[in-house]
């Protein structure tokens, strides 16, 4: 797949990079993002924590809706926990374009375990500025 305005986002994405998380792909509305569990993403109960699996997803969602170009933005997101991972464990996460209407958007994204769905997230996006390319 050729290089999109989410590679040149992701570029940037220090928050993201400095989890580890690698952009496989970008382009369509669609976008795949890898993570590895480290020690220091679990919490108290020896599983990863909620948090890093949602950055992951967000992160995927993000680079699905800022492959079209426009800068686009979280209007909003939910995630379902479906089964724990721990440390070590390697984690993709699936972006796809549901739907865009003027400004707006919704994007789902599964994130996979071993070919095991372990979330479903939902997200909400806006572009905020519809006519400046990056």
């Amino acid at each position: 797949m050729a290089r999109t305005a989410a590679h040149e986002m992701f570029d940037r994405d220090t928050a993201s990079k400095s989890l580890g998380i690698e952009l496989v792909e970008a382009g369509n509305g669609q976008a795949e993002a890898r993570m590895r569990v480290t020690d220091e993403m679990v919490n108290g109960h020896d599983v990863t924590h909620g948090g890093f699996v949602f950055i992951l997803a967000d992160t995927a969602f993000a680079c699905a809706c800022n492959s079209h170009g426009p800068v686009t933005v979280a209007a909003g997101a939910d995630i379902s926990f479906l089964r724990p991972t721990r440390a070590g464990d390697v984690l993709t996460a699936y972006a796809t374009e549901r739907v865009t209407n003027g400004r707006s958007g919704i994007y789902d994204v599964t994130v996979t375990c071993d070919g095991a769905v372990v979330a479903e997230f939902r997200g909400r996006s806006r572009v905020i500025s519809p006519d400046r390319p990056r």
